[in-house]
């Protein structure tokens, strides 16, 4: 499959106007990182002799977008449509161009302008008002779109320090080859779906169905925390992913658990925690 995406990612970078192919083949081996002044034809493709953007030259690999609440909030938006097709159409008076963007879009952000708030060890000098401001440079539809959103905490000195060794990465490379794997094998007579992120809503329902007790969480979770239809979607591919990296045939209640809590961002009020 590693050779798959490559040759995938060459014939894409085969179009554009890199240098040579040494270098696209370095570039496609590392995260893409465009910076946040950079304007949607860039990110998303086109021009007078369309070119791809950097979401398609990230196909099969990473987008990493870092101050995401930095970028131009037009740009931002027109991501909506490409994280849901994981292709990007570009049409012309004469001719439409449909280029592959199936990435991995990462991203980070500071809670605030200053970076401080909710911090326990920093004073934050932004009014609420600048808060609300910067967090709602964020779409809600956007952030639908996200499968996973983390609120990272600082990390006491006390726990910086400690000697206590973690779980290596070996190990947990390991795992999650070993859960790439099975979706490969559970998708393998599905032309074009590798994982568990491209599953559509019939195959969600085929191979990330709760049983009763998972449902009632799942109830409960989208009317406390009034989440959407899609992100009700998004809960069940990522309880999946989760089941596969345990080892587990069917979706279970701490599988689900697990992957409610990891969206904390794209409730109702989260835009207004500052206030």
């Amino acid at each position: 499959m590693r050779r798959l995406y490559i040759i995938l990612a060459c014939m894409i970078f085969c179009i554009t106007t890199y240098a040579d192919v040494r270098n696209k083949l370095f570039y496609y081996t590392n995260p893409s990182t465009p910076f946040s002044y950079i304007f949607d034809v860039a990110l998303v493709g086109g021009g007078m002799d369309p070119q791809p953007g950097e979401i398609s030259l990230a196909h099969n690999g990473v987008l990493f977008a870092d101050e995401l609440p930095e970028f131009n909030k037009a740009t931002l938006e027109v991501l909506r449509q490409p994280l849901e097709d994981r292709k990007i159409t570009i049409a012309r008076s004469k001719y439409t161009i449909e280029y592959p963007c199936s990435f991995m879009f990462v991203a980070s952000m500071n809670p605030c302008p200053c970076g401080y708030f909710n911090d326990p060890t920093h004073h934050c000098v932004c009014t609420p008002g600048q808060i609300q401001r910067y967090m709602n440079k964020i779409s809600g539809p956007l952030l639908d779109r996200i499968d996973i959103q983390v609120e990272i905490t600082p990390v006491p000195f006390k726990d910086i320090s400690k000697a206590q060794p973690g779980e290596p990465s070996s190990a947990i490379r390991d795992r999650v080859i070993k859960a790439r794997h099975r979706q490969e094998e559970r998708f393998k007579d599905i032309p074009g779906v590798y994982c568990n992120a491209q599953m559509t809503e019939r195959m969600i329902h085929q191979y990330a169905e709760p049983d009763e007790t998972g449902i009632n969480l799942l109830r409960m979770a989208m009317e406390r925390l009034n989440l959407s239809a899609r992100a009700y979607n998004r809960i069940l591919k990522v309880a999946r992913t989760i089941a596969d990296l345990e080892g587990c045939e069917n979706v279970q209640s701490d599988h689900l658990a697990e992957a409610i809590s990891y969206r904390n961002l794209d409730r109702s009020d989260w835009a207004e925690r500052g206030l």
